[in-house]
């Protein structure tokens, strides 16, 4: 049976319009919505009566007069200039609640169009420091790769790490005056950042060192094999360091993901002559450019993508013409989604617009830049250290750990426990924080909001969660048993519970993590009132059989939504 209740109310509403109005009006979109006046509402007639210069009202009594019977609904009346309101009946919702209840994935379908989507995020540098600003790529890629790995994607992680190009000379004669040994000891504890400005400070200081860098750069770029076994213990250095930060952070990025700028470093020339060839692209300026259509500069000229630079080089335009065209070609993609900081739109945008003029990007396939603000600090400026460095990402979620154990104990948490606990939270807490918010707009890292277990914070919906699992615990498990919802708070916790299929899907279609965020605290909120007005465990035993039922289904929709987004629920708190 169906199961979500705005779904079940819009196909009545559908086929009444249809029988109250004529095949003309099949296609209306019933408007359909949870109300705060009745369980669903239809807000279509306004909207059709401008389309039927009819009133409004004399519109939604028509379609309610058309409403075919019906197991779904109880009473239906009209408010207001034409607001159809619907209760739905116990029955219905009982039965769709225990649907629910049985499914493994609680009523989430399969998509049923699975496509092949590759999901490029986190991209940091090498021999560089992971910090707040590969926070918000890394923990929005990792949540729209679980949701629609979930929804039965075949989805393609590409972590394209900045591992090529001149700065490269100067790290690997920094590794060489180091030593293998010392420079592995300053990497594997993550003084990447130390690491980089050393060479970067020796580069501007000693000509000497610059020019050696020089001919690094060239010996690398021939292959020289010397060079490219340095270059690889850089990288692979590197990749130790950003994995601990990736397990520390419990992402699902992992060595086999990578597919940095070195993949397409031999693709770049013969991509650069065939471009010249077939005349998509031409010399301006000493430069080969492409100027892809619809992309000007103030002046009304139009804007190139540079494949080769006047000295023979390359980049970021041809890298990313050859990465577009991989996933295209060689992945299968049919869609693409780089999850990549605001700034970067009028570059992708011109890269995909290339991309078609060149036939590779054609439908069905389609690329969608996932963009994001800025992190700012408590005080609305970019966020930095007191010294005005970048803060380091290991040591925020470090803090985050710290300052979650301290919470906890204040609030009784056993001391024994804290430890475990405060893990989950605190990672918990600043990956919330993140996709709690609209990921267009800027947001404030405040660390002691973020583990507050009060308000919309992780450690709340983490304690709705323990709870839950708490009551089920005492009562020495939960058995299937017939769902009742007669009290008001059984109800409200049911309708919370049929809407993640839809917060899902919402997330799945808009890219938009915070719809699932904002399902999640509406549920924890919603259990908590259930759980101050409905005793379970002293409730008579077919009423204790069916509130066990709810809470154990509240315990897995929590559990399953926030694993979604990448954050783990503890047993106890």
């Amino acid at each position: 049976m169906e199961t979500d209740p705005i779904a079940a109310f819009a196909h009545l509403v559908r086929r009444a319009v249809t029988a109250a109005l004529g095949p003309d009006y099949a296609d209306v979109d019933p408007q359909v919505r949870r109300s705060d006046r009745a369980d669903v509402q239809a807000d279509l007639a306004m909207r059709v009566a401008r389309r039927a210069k009819q009133p409004a009202r004399t519109i939604a009594e028509a379609i309610v007069a058309a409403l075919p019977e019906n197991d779904v609904v109880a009473t239906v009346e009209i408010a207001g200039p034409g607001f159809i309101n619907a209760t739905l009946r116990d029955s219905w919702l009982a039965a769709a609640i225990a649907g629910v209840a049985a499914d493994e994935r609680l009523g989430v379908p399969v998509s049923p169009s699975p496509e092949r989507v590759v999901v490029d995020y986190s991209h940091p540098n090498v021999a560089k420091e992971m910090h707040v600003g590969h926070l918000r790529s890394t923990v929005i890629g990792d949540a729209l790769v679980r949701v629609l790995g979930f929804r039965g994607h075949t989805v393609i992680r590409q972590n394209h790490i900045g591992d090529w190009g001149t700065p490269f000379g100067m790290l690997i004669e920094h590794l060489d005056d180091l030593g293998d040994s010392r420079a592995e000891a300053e990497l594997a504890i993550g003084e990447l950042a130390s690491f980089y400005k050393a060479a970067r400070a020796k580069f501007d200081a000693d000509p000497g060192f610059a020019e050696r860098s020089r001919r690094r750069v060239v010996a690398l770029q021939s292959g020289d094999a010397m060079t490219l076994a340095r270059w690889r213990t850089l990288v692979e250095l590197s990749m130790r360091y950003f994995e601990a930060v990736y397990d520390k952070l419990g992402v699902t990025l992992t060595r086999a993901d990578l597919a940095g700028e070195s993949l397409y470093n031999d693709r770049l020339a013969p991509l650069a002559r065939e471009l010249e060839a077939s005349g998509y692209a031409r010399i301006s300026d000493g430069a080969l450019c492409a100027f892809p259509a619809g992309f000007k500069n103030r002046d009304g000229n139009l804007l190139a993508l540079i494949v080769r630079k006047s000295d023979g080089g390359f980049g970021y335009a041809a890298t990313d013409l050859s990465a577009i065209r991989y996933r295209l070609t060689e992945l299968g993609a049919t869609r693409i989604l780089y999850v990549v900081g605001a700034p970067q739109q009028q570059h992708l945008a011109m890269i995909a617009q290339a991309a078609r003029e060149l036939g590779w990007l054609a439908p069905p396939a389609r690329a969608e830049h996932v963009p994001f603000g800025s992190v700012l600090g408590t005080d609305r400026q970019m966020f930095a250290s007191r010294s005005g460095d970048t803060v380091r990402l290991v040591d925020l979620i470090d803090e985050a750990i710290a300052r979650a154990q301290r919470e906890a104990v204040a609030k009784g948490v056993d001391p024994t426990d804290a430890p475990a606990i405060a893990r989950i939270v605190g990672v918990g807490a600043i990956k919330y924080a993140d996709l709690a918010n609209d990921r267009l707009k800027d947001y404030v890292f405040d660390l002691d909001r973020m583990v507050s277990f009060d308000g919309n914070t992780a450690g709340y919906a983490q304690y709705a969660h323990a709870r839950a699992r708490s009551v089920i615990r005492k009562a020495g498990g939960v058995a299937a048993a017939p769902v009742r919802v007669e009290a008001p708070a059984e109800r409200a916790l049911g309708f919370a519970l049929l809407e993640l299929p839809a917060a899902v899907r919402a997330v799945e279609d808009s890219l938009e993590p915070h719809r699932l965020v904002g399902y999640v605290h509406g549920l924890a909120t919603t259990f908590t009132a259930f759980y101050d007005a409905c005793p379970v465990l002293t409730a008579e035993p077919e009423i204790r059989a069916s509130r066990l039922v709810l809470v154990d289904t509240t315990a897995r929709a929590l559990a399953r939504a926030l694993g979604l987004l990448g954050i783990e629920v503890p047993e106890k708190m």
